[in-house]
């Protein structure tokens, strides 16, 4: 991954003046004759990124002058980066919480998936005061291990890479590595992640990580690994299965918060789990109508083969119950009716307590990672009943899917244990990354903002 900020260069740099939009008038107002023409010409305060560039009398760069939103919500001016000439740059201005907003901007509008690419030269943003600036730096380094794990093609991130990836991860973050793998997910009771996987030719696993003071208060994650999704035997068409490489999503997603609960040292037993199977086609595929056991001991019809992805969570998630954690997080790109409801970038979020959905439902206003509450309608159980096992992965009716999906996952999670479940989509249109379609982080940092209040260290 790249994202253009530097951390070590000690060269001179260009400074960015941000303006802004509420203060512009007065800023305007004080410029000499040449700063007011070109500013008005490029509309400078009229837009969130505009800016304008001012010369030294021998034409090297003196300052880049910035618009920002006063609400200093950096997606709304994170394709700037782009539109700056090369060289090396630093804020200059008194105000920490627009420079963090410049440098969340940088970070996430810079970002360029470049494992295929050449390498790029661009303008880079100079950040020395790494302990002033570690939130935003952690944010950053989090967002962009969720996009490069989701933007990577399945033959180069399949459960096999996920699981190597997930050991380097662990050995960077002095971090404990399980994993269950294949046969051996029947012989440690995970079936449910064994069916979704076995017909393809990189076996399914279980990963799982360990990191914190066991004395501390446990919290697991636990993410969706479906490393590519098919369909199944219900296969999805040419249209639908396009951006399938991104239904590990929720395995990201983990990765990315856990990244940064590490990076801040927050007081927490972090367990971090990720059923990581590929739904494939063959002759070992799981059908339509099979029964699947699960580790809970409930059973599963298997109304659709393109539910998958509750399937092999639903092994996940007892076993995080198994551990008595103080609360389980989890991340999915579970249903498209989430996304029929809420569009691409809002995220539903489900909570076994309200509190704690109103928590992170705060928290995405705070830091512009906005996330929704949706309900667990209880009524809608009738919806998932099956005729011949526990339940069903396929729900009786259209409607409501994103709730019947969450309501799924409930009969798996201890109700004694709070419990949160993100149906998070992990993919944008490009307003989030400065233009580029690609994997994206949504509700990972409002989270992790809200998990930072509940444990400060």
């Amino acid at each position: 991954m790249t994202h253009y900020i530097s951390t070590d260069y000690n060269q001179k740099t260009i400074p960015i003046v941000p303006i802004l939009k509420g203060t512009y008038e007065t800023w305007h107002s004080a410029q000499n004759d040449y700063l007011k023409a070109v500013a008005e010409q490029h509309d400078l305060g009229k837009k969130a990124g505009n800016l304008i560039v001012d010369r030294k009398a021998d034409g090297s760069l003196a300052k880049i002058y910035l618009t920002v939103n006063d609400d200093l919500d950096p997606y709304t001016f994170c394709h700037a980066p782009k539109d700056f000439p090369l060289g090396h740059y630093h804020i200059e201005c008194d105000t920490e919480e627009v420079i963090k907003a410049v440098i969340l901007a940088w970070g996430f509008g810079s970002y360029r998936f470049d494992r295929y690419l050449k390498p790029k030269e661009a303008a880079t943003l100079v950040v020395l005061d790494t302990a002033t600036y570690q939130s935003e730096l952690s944010a950053i380094k989090a967002t962009c291990l969720v996009r490069d794990l989701i933007n990577t093609p399945a033959d180069d991130m399949g459960p096999t890479e996920l699981s190597v990836f997930a050991e380097k991860f662990a050995e960077d973050n002095h971090t404990t590595f399980t994993e269950t793998v294949g046969d051996a997910l029947l012989t440690e009771n995970f079936p449910s992640i064994h069916i979704v996987g076995r017909a393809s030719h990189k076996a399914p696993r279980l990963i799982e990580l360990n990191w914190g003071d066991e004395k501390h208060p446990k919290i697991s994650l636990v993410g969706k690994g479906v490393c590519f999704d098919t369909g199944g035997n219900n296969m999805k068409s040419a249209q639908f299965m396009r951006w399938m490489k991104k239904d590990m999503g929720g395995g990201a997603h983990v990765l990315g918060l856990a990244q940064m609960i590490i990076d801040h040292g927050l007081p927490v037993c972090l367990q971090v789990l990720i059923p990581t199977v590929e739904n494939a086609v063959s002759g070992s595929a799981y059908r339509q109508g099979d029964v699947a056991q699960t580790r809970s001991g409930q059973t599963i019809e298997i109304g659709h083969t393109d539910a998958e992805g509750r399937v092999i969570l639903a092994d996940a998630l007892t076993y995080a119950s198994e551990g008595k954690p103080e609360l389980i997080i989890d991340f999915a790109t579970l249903t498209g009716a989430a996304r029929v409801a809420m569009g691409p970038t809002l995220t539903p979020v489900f909570s076994n307590r309200k509190d704690i959905s109103d928590g992170i439902f705060a928290s995405g206003q705070l830091t512009h990672d906005e996330t929704w509450p949706l309900p667990l309608q209880q009524n809608y159980n009738k919806y998932i009943k099956s005729s011949i096992a526990d339940i069903t992965n396929s729900a009786t009716l259209p409607q409501g899917g994103c709730i019947t999906a969450a309501l799924f996952l409930e009969h798996f999670v201890d109700a004694e244990t709070p419990w949160v479940h993100v149906d998070t989509y992990g993919w944008n249109f490009g307003d989030r990354t400065g233009g580029t379609e690609g994997g994206e982080a949504l509700g990972m940092i409002a989270v992790f903002n809200w998990l930072q209040g509940k444990y400060k260290s």
